[in-house]
């Protein structure tokens, strides 16, 4: 009789949830999703960007000309920045990670291609931030007459306007700030920072001699130095393709976030400098990049969503392309974006759980702690899965709803959230448990 009280008691804790979920929706128009996460070498660079900026005190200990340099790298846009960067208007920021253009031009940035495309949604008011990732296979109209491309070859055939101007009429997105983050700088961050931990998830080994790229690394947990951490972001040679990459860039974000909360990182800070007046481009001064930088850092990271522009693979002859799904596209924008609140209509979720064999003990006992909870459960057992993580199958399964079930399993805690509607890990399910071993 306790334990059917106890699942009563559950139940009801869960319906005061959705209806607290929904007053706070009608109270508080667009209130955005919680979130962290910026995937990729793009943001290598940038974010140990903003940890020199906010570690300012250290700044104040370098000579002279090392801060009169770094200010003057911060200051490449011209005019008056605007004073109060984190306004209550909602800002996209552009993170555009691109390749080396091999001409061995004095101009690194000339005819590079985007291998890398985050778009940062940043909404002061609610102290959230989203991202969203787009492959950059994905077949687009390029404007200005470039017709059909992959998004990728925006930046090479225009620069950074048209790849805007791309966003905004595909996508409708307006982009307010940009960072741009050349492909040698993500080797040189890592060496400069000691290297970065990750759990590689399978074997890697690829040697492209004409491209410069060999990639050998074993499975299991490592310490990526740069050349190694260039190969692991660039690695595509798993079925996945660009998906698997992007997936990799996330969880090397992961990492690296994490090593960026070591005191040891101060210490790196004049290094990291020297690279990136080199090997970054953006409109942003000194002052908007250390209000982003205390923002950024101050964000929990059990409050991170990130998505991928859903689609599927498609080879057209040679030419191998990413063909976005519009509806579920659109899903992603408006909730990533324009902040749509998911509608709950008090329908209990589906749980799934997908584990490798070596977590089948702690998928059983997940499985017990939310059926108790009044869920139901599917389970699948995959020989190959890459990292831990909680994945929203359905719009409806927010952060709001994850952190809650935090509260009520903590062994949840410290996982990366992700929004994928194309279903890919749904085991029938409306959000899954995904049990890797790294």
């Amino acid at each position: 009789m306790k334990i059917a009280n106890d699942n009563n008691n559950q139940q009801e804790e869960y319906k005061a949830f959705l209806k607290n979920i929904r007053e706070e929706r009608d109270d508080t128009s667009n209130f955005a999703k919680l979130l962290f996460t910026i995937v990729l070498a793009v943001l290598c660079a940038v974010i140990v960007c903003v940890t020199v900026v906010e570690n300012n005190f250290f700044l104040n200990k370098l000579d002279n000309e090392q801060a009169e340099d770094a200010g003057h790298f911060f200051s490449k846009k011209q005019g008056k920045g605007f004073e109060v960067p984190f306004s209550p208007k909602r800002q996209n920021i552009l993170l555009l990670g691109v390749d080396s253009n091999g001409t061995g031009s004095s101009n690194i940035w000339d005819g590079t291609r985007s291998d890398t495309i985050i778009i940062v949604n940043i909404d002061p008011k609610t102290h959230s931030i989203n991202a969203i990732s787009i492959p950059r296979d994905s077949k687009v109209y390029l404007p200005d007459n470039h017709g059909i491309q992959k998004i990728n070859s925006a930046h090479a055939l225009g620069g950074i306007d048209l790849v805007k101007k791309t966003l905004k009429e595909t996508f409708g997105i307006k982009i307010d700030r940009y960072i741009i983050v050349h492909d040698e700088a993500v080797e040189k961050v890592v060496d400069a920072l000691g290297g970065i931990p990750i759990y590689v998830e399978k074997p890697m080994r690829y040697h492209d001699y004409a491209g410069k790229l060999h990639i050998d690394l074993q499975k299991g947990n490592t310490v990526l130095n740069g050349r190694q951490a260039v190969g692991y972001l660039r690695y595509r040679k798993d079925g996945l393709g660009d998906i698997g990459r992007t997936q990799r860039q996330q969880w090397f974000m992961r990492s690296l976030f994490e090593k960026l909360h070591s005191p040891q990182v101060i210490t790196k800070i004049p290094e990291v400098l020297n690279v990136l007046n080199t090997y970054i481009k953006t409109d942003m001064s000194f002052y908007e990049l250390s209000q982003y930088a205390a923002f950024a850092r101050s964000v929990d990271e059990n409050k991170i969503e990130i998505a991928t522009l859903p689609g599927a693979p498609n080879q057209k002859g040679y030419i191998s392309y990413w063909i976005l799904d519009p509806k579920k596209t659109q899903d992603v924008i408006n909730r990533m974006i324009y902040r749509d609140k998911p509608s709950l209509d008090g329908t209990k979720f589906k749980a799934g759980i997908m584990y490798s064999p070596k977590k089948e003990e702690e998928a059983v006992a997940m499985k017990e702690k939310l059926n108790e909870l009044g869920f139901e459960v599917n389970m699948l057992k995959i020989t190959h899965l890459s990292h831990t993580r909680f994945v929203a199958n359905k719009n409806a399964v927010s952060v709001d709803f994850f952190n809650w079930l935090q509260k009520k399993m903590p062994e949840l805690n410290n996982m990366q959230f992700v929004f994928d509607p194309t279903e890919t890990f749904s085991v029938g399910s409306d959000f899954t448990v995904v049990l890797a071993e790294g």
